[in-house]
């Protein structure tokens, strides 16, 4: 399948450019807007000669005839050029290569059902149930308004105006045309389909002056951020391609059009909690403001009173933000995530000590309060001094953590764990959290006794968490979880990377844990697995129990470097990397869990995402972790955490125009030294 999109606006069609499988479309608003869009000669689909995307936002799709109806094999060419801004449009160019006149139908079939992204997404089998899946809705009619296809769902809210430029025939949603081109002569028609979901949602007519000004828009992204050169090819290569995919994610929400980066395509391309808080951490070294812009949409969806539909208690940050029919038939918005709340406050910690606004603390002072209180009051429902879930809102997810599938919390027998569940990585947040927010409330809101007990809490925190959760059976880990009855889930997982990455883990089992995660059980070859291959639920085809997830690994890499353990971080980095070269450079969001000596290359998951957010924001993370860069907030400059030489690999990379502080930043590796100056 080949993709397009420009913000929560996309469309995923086949290599030949057509929309007819399940789960390809146009889609706006959380809505499929086309559900088939089919190009036929003589009745007969044109052949593949080639296709690829031309920017996140286009592509192009060259085809030639088939030999049918008398046509010669290879008699014309065709072109197909697809843009999507906030509608789709689309050039069909037909080419007579020969030197005899030709006569001939083309046709485009053309329809719409309105479905939910939400029931599409059923159809994809690895995020939904396709054998099972409820039927989605027929096509709706469509009817001819002079230069115009007008598809309207029964209830009339919802239609898609397909504007065609050259005369047309409409029979049972088949748009024909009657083609006479003699020798080398071309024929083009322009269609714009433009998405209706009510008469304040109506897409302007006319995409060609959004078309033209779409790539100085990209443009001006790539020259924003960094640029890195020198040092190993592949690190390059995957960075620029994560810059190209970043820029796709990018979209804006809330009524001050906050700049932020959408969860994933295609069925995640919108606001989520955790994803849009990961994503924020790992990317600030391209500059603060996605991260502030997430802060402040973040804190403007906040939960403000308790609403077990939704999994909403007050101070809650938001899940997942729905809209269109997507957002009737399930949620607009849905709480159901017990991670995105302290997330959302690591990210406002770190996002000032990158910058040093105090305006951001103080305008999030409240939000900020409200999440900490939500996580006291709400987040530990139990008063157990741990942060646990619990689905309350039909229709709800079960499981509420990053390993958010159904089957993902699991015994090291195979039992699946009761609700409520404590995930062991959360505890980590929220001692970040809690020690991040102490700092601002010491030097930002001068509230000197909150930054105390904060502090108090964070130590009281990490006390109670090794003794609940370390299992010192094989070797000695972290439990997966607590379960309903306060038992340890004891299968062994990545999501002990992320405790190294928040700072919970004692130091005396530092060295215990990064064993484990580069142990033979956890360690593919290509990254760090979600599930050791001793447990008895992994499968390395599994979405969350054996795979290997970028993001996951990357953290644990940061983890890793943090508590000075630098070869293992560079085992994991340059993993990664390597494993990004085999994915066009653009790291997907997850893959098979096969151990690197038995495959020659990393296995595709088949449904995995990509572009997808924090799987695209990896590669922008491990330059940081390569190089050990961290903000000195006292004094207002970027620091290398780097004491020992670099590997020859890192030699001559140069890392430019990096900004912190309202500054920019160059930073290199000469002789095996990192180096920080200011300028570029």
């Amino acid at each position: 399948m080949l993709t397009v999109l420009e913000g929560s606006t996309f469309c995923i069609s086949d290599d030949r450019g057509d929309i007819a499988a399940e789960t390809s479309g146009f889609f706006a608003h959380d809505t499929r807007f086309l559900s088939r869009l089919v190009l036929r000669i003589e009745g007969e689909r044109p052949l593949l000669l080639s296709s690829g995307r031309v920017g996140h936002y286009a592509a192009a799709f060259y085809l030639r005839n088939p030999p049918v109806n008398g046509l010669p094999h290879d008699a014309l060419s065709v072109a197909r050029e697809r843009f999507v801004g906030t509608g789709l449009q689309e050039r069909i160019t037909v080419r007579n290569e020969t030197m005899e006149r030709l006569e001939l139908d083309l046709s485009l079939d053309v329809g719409a059902d309105f479905a939910d992204i939400i029931s599409v997404k059923q159809y994809d089998f690895a995020l939904g149930d396709p054998l099972h899946a409820p039927e989605l809705p027929p096509l709706a009619p469509a009817t001819q308004e002079e230069q115009r296809v007008v598809i309207a769902d029964a209830g009339g809210e919802l239609r898609t105006r397909v504007a065609i430029s050259e005369p047309f025939e409409l029979a049972h949603g088949e748009v024909s045309f009657r083609l006479a081109l003699g020798a080398h002569e071309r024929w083009t028609v322009s269609l714009e389909a433009l998405p209706t979901l009510d008469h304040a949602h109506a897409a302007a007519e006319g995409l060609e002056e959004e078309r033209e000004t779409r790539a100085d828009v990209a443009a001006a992204w790539t020259l924003r951020v960094p640029r890195v050169r020198g040092g190993w090819e592949s690190l390059r290569r995957a960075f620029d391609r994560s810059i190209d995919d970043l820029g796709a994610l990018r979209m804006r929400s809330g009524d001050n059009r906050h700049p932020l980066f959408a969860a994933g395509m295609p069925w995640f391309m919108t606001v989520f909690g955790r994803d849009t808080a990961v994503t924020s951490l790992q990317t600030l070294l391209l500059g603060p403001e996605l991260a502030t812009g997430a802060l402040d949409a973040l804190a403007e969806l906040q939960a403000e009173e308790e609403d077990p539909e939704i999994d909403a208690e007050p101070g809650k940050i938001v899940h997942e933000v729905r809209h269109g029919r997507a957002a009737d038939l399930w949620f607009s918005r849905y709480f159901g995530s017990i991670d995105s709340t302290p997330l959302f406050l690591v990210l406002l910690s770190e996002t000032w000590r990158w910058t040093d606004d105090t305006g951001l603390a103080t305008r999030l002072h409240e939000p900020a309060l409200r999440a900490l209180e939500w996580i006291d009051r709400y987040g530990d429902s139990d008063g157990d001094g741990f942060v646990e879930y619990a689905r309350r809102a039909d229709g709800g997810l079960a499981n509420q953590s990053w390993k958010d599938s159904g089957d993902s919390q699991r015994f090291h027998d195979g039992r699946l764990a009761d609700a409520p569940i404590a995930p062991v990585e959360v505890q980590g947040y929220v001692y970040a959290a809690k020690l991040g927010l102490a700092e601002i409330a010491r030097e930002v809101w001068r509230d000197r006794a909150l930054a105390d007990r904060l502090e108090a809490e964070a130590a009281a925190l990490q006390a109670r968490f090794e003794d609940a959760f370390w299992v010192p059976e094989r070797g000695g880990f972290y439990a997966l979880a607590l379960d309903g009855q306060k038992q340890k889930v004891d299968a062994r997982c990545s999501n002990m990377g992320h405790l190294l990455w928040s700072g919970i883990v004692g130091p005396e089992r530092v060295a215990t844990v990064v064993d484990q995660l580069l142990g033979e059980g956890l360690w593919s070859g290509w990254g760090i697995r979600t599930m050791s291959s001793d447990d008895a639920a992994y499968n390395p085809l599994s979405y969350h129990n054996g795979t290997v997830w970028p993001h996951d690994s990357a953290l644990a890499a940061w983890g890793l470097a943090r508590h000075g353990h630098v070869e293992p971080a560079r085992r994991v980095s340059r993993a990664l990397i390597e494993a990004a070269g085999h994915f066009d450079w653009s790291l997907p969001e997850v893959f098979a869990g096969y151990a690197r000596d038995e495959t020659p290359f990393p296995i595709a998951y088949p449904t995995a995402a990509r572009p997808q957010a924090w799987a695209a924001g990896t590669p922008i993370l491990l330059v940081r972790v390569l190089l050990g860069i961290e903000p000195d907030r006292a004094r207002e400059r970027l620091v290398t955490t780097v004491e020992d030489e670099l590997p020859s690999w890192l030699e001559g990379l140069r890392v430019e125009a990096v900004r912190a502080f309202g500054r920019t930043w160059s930073i290199g590796v000469d002789n095996g030294r990192v180096t920080i100056s200011e300028g570029v």
